[in-house]
């Protein structure tokens, strides 16, 4: 692995035969930011949820990442768990941008993409906030960075403080340095051609309380082949505040794209 002291830990449940649906979870969680979907769409795919680089328990990365390393690494997340089949290939905000580089890595391979939380930035000005947030207060940053990712509404319900603990409960297997290396991979600017030339069908959701809607906005109008939805009320990992409505969503957009195994909508 380029740059990772070895594979990138990953979770699976589902069929081993079944096609396989990839999921690349946001800062600051880990793999179990996509828990109710791992739950929900096992039935009918292999599930395959990933640990970036510093989170869960994935290894350590060495200076030098790029996104590019990272896209490879869940590749062979997905090479090892799910096989070879093509994939939905399923991300939340930074998990986006890996799907795309996903994506260009193995078009042949990606059935199709489905972006949350999920934008397009000539300058990428969050970085440097959250890397001068981490330095300062270290791993514990991650339980207030956790709630700014739901709604002012959901923030305040016990499930998103459950959630928030969640993660932190898990900092002795997470790594500052690897998670500062990530978000120094994720600064760098998007090439013009890790939007505009991915031609498989895509799906931007946005929640429309999420700090990242207009962005999201900016992605869709350069996927060349892309659908948007806004989630009424959600936040920015929308996939945990909304299940069900992120959840049709999905269904609806897969089933449109030839995914007939999966139930009809109401």
């Amino acid at each position: 692995m380029a740059h990772l002291e070895g594979p990138l830990h990953a979770e699976a449940s589902g069929d081993p035969e079944a096609p396989p649906m990839v999921f690349v979870h946001p800062n600051p969680m880990d793999n179990s930011g996509w828990l109710y979907q791992m739950a929900h769409f096992s039935a009918w795919y292999r599930c395959v949820a990933v640990d970036l680089p510093g989170y869960g328990r994935s290894p350590r990365a060495q200076a030098g990442l790029t996104m590019v390393d990272v896209a490879d690494a869940c590749w062979e997340a997905v090479d090892r768990l799910a096989g070879r089949a093509p994939a939905v290939l399923v991300g939340c905000s930074v998990g986006g941008n890996v799907v795309q580089h996903m994506y260009h890595r193995r078009p042949a391979r990606t059935d199709a993409v489905v972006m949350s939380g999920s934008g397009w930035r000539e300058v990428k000005d969050f970085a440097p906030h959250r890397i001068a947030a981490y330095t300062e207060r270290g791993l514990a940053y991650r339980y207030d960075y956790t709630l700014e990712c739901f709604s002012p509404a959901f923030r305040s319900a016990p499930v998103a403080k459950w959630l928030a603990n969640l993660f932190m409960e898990r900092n002795a297997d997470a790594d500052l340095a690897t998670i500062l290396l990530m978000f120094h991979a994720y600064a760098e600017p998007d090439p013009d051609w890790l939007a505009k030339e991915l031609r498989a069908p895509a799906l931007v959701v946005s929640g429309s309380e999420d700090f990242t809607n207009g962005p999201a906005r900016a992605l869709h109008e350069r996927l060349p082949d892309a659908e948007f939805v806004e989630v009424a009320g959600a936040g920015h990992a929308c996939q945990l505040e909304q299940p069900w409505a992120f959840d049709a969503e999905m269904i609806r957009f897969l089933r449109a794209h030839g995914h007939r195994h999966l139930p009809a909508g109401p």
